[in-house]
């Protein structure tokens, strides 16, 4: 990356999106990975009031969608030349770089509620493997979000673990794909715009997608009238982050501004999207579709089985150490 020709570009869209505030001691930029139009960056507009507000002026960031000053897959190097100061992005995006991105990013059949993924960044050591992983690229993790755990579509009901043998469903590769060949399914391989389309034609009869209100608005539930909800195979995570020099030069004060509105955004994320999800659901339902919703006996048998597979895909120190944390949590909760 050519840090001065991107430094150039970054300052060029700062300029277009907003004015430079001459109170705030502390003027930042934060690129996400979404879409201007999209719910979660609506979010964080208010999110960069919070800080403003709790901060007294002292702090004004500007959130910008993907792509604004570099490339969504670039963010952390940005983050860590401080071409930018911070992100709100999928981990997954830099598992080339280390494959615990991906774990963290997406654990399949971990988490049931982002509650639970909270509770092990905040107790079980996951704050601390994750922020120990990104301060090798000169990043400060703030904390992580989520925008809950997706749904499962169907066109069949699946009440179990023991239903998802011989399904034919679509699951991207990586560890999706392995995890629910471990339960006996089919997997295809196939992109998210040929989902209805498949379904519709019964060249599938299920499908990992997205959230239910997202599933639910496409279409996908009119034709596959048993999904699963709430889910529990697949949450991706949003990690919240600054530049470290950045973060480290902060007094005390700021970086409790800092810490607390990133807690905020996430649980606020997680409220803003039940609050969606609910609302689909009861619409499916007086169309006549049966929402399928798994007993937690099942849901666990999944998660082992899940669980087998992670260490397939721990093949970094990081990586290793994030799975067995994961693992750790689980067990103690027993």
């Amino acid at each position: 990356m050519k840090i001065l020709k991107k430094l150039l570009a970054g300052l060029t869209m700062i300029m277009l999106f907003a004015g430079t505030s001459v109170a705030a001691e502390y003027v930042w930029t934060f690129q996400t990975s979404g879409a201007a139009g999209d719910d979660v960056y609506r979010f964080l507009q208010e999110w960069a009031g919070w800080v403003a507000e709790d901060s007294n002026g002292r702090i004004e960031i500007q959130v910008l969608p993907a792509d604004a000053v570099v490339k969504y897959t670039e963010t952390l190097d940005a983050v860590g030349a401080n071409i930018i100061q911070g992100d709100f992005t999928d981990p997954s995006y830099f598992a080339g770089k280390d494959p615990a991105f991906s774990l963290i990013g997406n654990m399949v059949g971990a988490w049931s509620h982002p509650n639970q993924l909270f509770d092990m960044m905040n107790n079980g050591g996951g704050a601390e493997i994750f922020d120990k992983l990104l301060n090798t690229y000169n990043v400060k993790l703030l904390g992580v979000a989520s925008t809950g755990v997706e749904a499962f579509v169907s066109k069949i009901p699946i009440r179990n673990v023991e239903d998802f043998k011989g399904v034919k469903l679509r699951a991207p590769q990586g560890m999706v794909n392995n995890v629910f060949t471990a339960v006996g399914a089919t997997p295809v391989n196939l992109p998210g715009s040929e989902v209805y389309t498949s379904l519709e034609k019964g060249v599938i009869d299920a499908s990992d997608y997205t959230v239910f209100a997202t599933n639910q608005a496409q279409g996908m539930n009119d034709i596959a009238r048993f999904p699963i909800y709430p889910g529990f195979h697949s949450m991706p995570t949003m990690q919240i982050t600054m530049n470290l020099d950045v973060w480290n030069a902060l007094p005390e004060d700021l970086k409790a501004v800092m810490k607390k509105n990133a807690d905020r955004f996430a649980a606020y994320m997680v409220e803003q999207h039940e609050k969606l999800d609910i609302e689909a659901v009861e619409l499916a339902k007086s169309k006549g579709i049966e929402v399928v919703s798994w007993s937690p006996e099942e849901v666990a048998k999944f998660r082992e089985i899940a669980k087998s597979q992670w260490p397939k895909w721990s093949n970094s120190p990081v990586a290793k150490e994030w799975a067995e944390a994961v693992a750790a949590y689980w067990a103690s909760k027993q």
